[in-house]
């Protein structure tokens, strides 16, 4: 599988494929394709993982697109202004990615729920609590919200995120969600009551845009029905 990744704000990742190599994609992502591209659904590993990508905020079905006869083409694009990114996936290599995050990627990468180690905390903490975790072996394609800025942790180091802001890290990264220090700085702070804080080693990507800050910011000018 080759592939390009086009536009800026609003980009696009373009495979081409060899007879017989598959993609995988959740939430009907294809843009367009060559017409000997097959496509079928399934929840592609049983019912169990297909509640746990549930659960990660996708979808319980895959489409799986295979080109047939000869080589094929097919398109994913990005459905909010951001970037794409492409990843190599291997033993030692798997990724943690915010739930959705995930775009396409080639069939032999496994997608599963990533669960925050401190349930208690979790539940309150929004995008911080579930995520996804992309193992296997291949290239998988991830949407990221706004511009991604990537810091290097080295082991024992850590850095606090806003909920939300974390697009992806090396699964050899630990996250804990934390509540923000004192009753003023939760109530009057404005950065809402609990922060992500992820510790090296590893690489973190963190997102400029999510989709949960777009929509807060628009929300009061949302009109309200009567």
């Amino acid at each position: 599988m080759e592939y390009q990744i086009r536009g800026d704000t609003l980009p696009v990742v373009i495979c081409q494929l060899n007879a017989g190599e598959a993609m995988i994609t959740e939430r009907g992502s294809m843009s367009w394709m060559s017409p000997n591209m097959k496509m079928e659904t399934s929840t592609n590993g049983g019912l169990g993982k297909a509640l746990g990508r549930m659960f990660s905020g996708d979808s319980i079905f895959q489409n799986r697109y295979t080109a047939q006869g000869g080589p094929g083409m097919i398109a994913f694009a990005s459905s909010f202004p951001g970037s794409i990114r492409a990843f190599d996936i291997g033993p030692g290599r798997e990724l943690i990615v915010q739930k959705s995050g995930f775009l396409a990627s080639e069939e032999t990468v496994q997608l599963s729920v990533f669960f925050q180690k401190k349930i208690g905390a979790g539940i309150f903490g929004g995008e911080g609590f579930i995520m996804q975790k992309l193992s296997g072996s291949g290239t998988a394609f991830t949407e990221f919200d706004g511009h991604v800025v990537e810091y290097d942790l080295a082991p024992g180091q850590s850095m606090v995120v806003d909920t939300g802001y974390l697009a992806a890290m090396e699964a050899t990264c630990s996250m804990e969600i934390q509540t923000v220090p004192g009753v003023k700085n939760m109530v009057f702070g404005g950065e809402g009551i609990f922060n992500t804080v992820i510790t090296g080693p590893g690489r973190i990507y963190l997102q400029t845009m999510p989709i949960s800050a777009v929509a807060g910011v628009l929300r009061p000018f949302m009109p309200t029905g009567k």
